[in-house]
């Protein structure tokens, strides 16, 4: 049985970016997508404080890169919007729609005038 200090535990580690932390609580019965009171799931949080190899092992694990959060914000435009080229690489590798959310990654990207990344979400696209 999953507790909810369990929960508390890999909200905290995903926020940490503790990618062995995640991924034994993880195999231990904690959802893969289990969100916070503001909607931010595991991948949302490690994305956004910049962690990519947390990300990267979210995402190997099941984790869904495109659940928006109560505002509408995805991961991938919260990395986008943080400067975390890294953790922009792994979620694409994970699937992450770039259209998706409001604003979008694209239309964030678009915000910062990161014209390398409009490029490349318009190949994934």
């Amino acid at each position: 049985m999953i507790t909810v200090g369990d929960q508390e535990t890999a909200i905290a580690a995903a926020r940490d970016g503790d990618a062995s932390k995640l991924a034994d609580l993880i195999d231990g019965g904690v959802p893969v997508n289990l969100s916070n009171e503001a909607g931010d799931t595991l991948i949302m949080l490690a994305a956004y404080h910049g962690h990519a190899n947390a990300v990267s092992t979210l995402v190997r694990l099941g984790a869904d890169a495109n659940i928006a959060n109560d505002r509408g914000q995805t991961p991938l435009a919260g990395a986008v919007f943080k400067g975390q080229d890294g953790v922009v690489a792994a979620l694409l590798d994970g699937g992450a729609d770039p259209f998706t959310g409001t604003p979008s990654a694209v239309d964030t990207a678009r915000m910062f005038g990161r014209l390398e990344l409009l490029a490349l979400f318009e190949r994934k696209g």
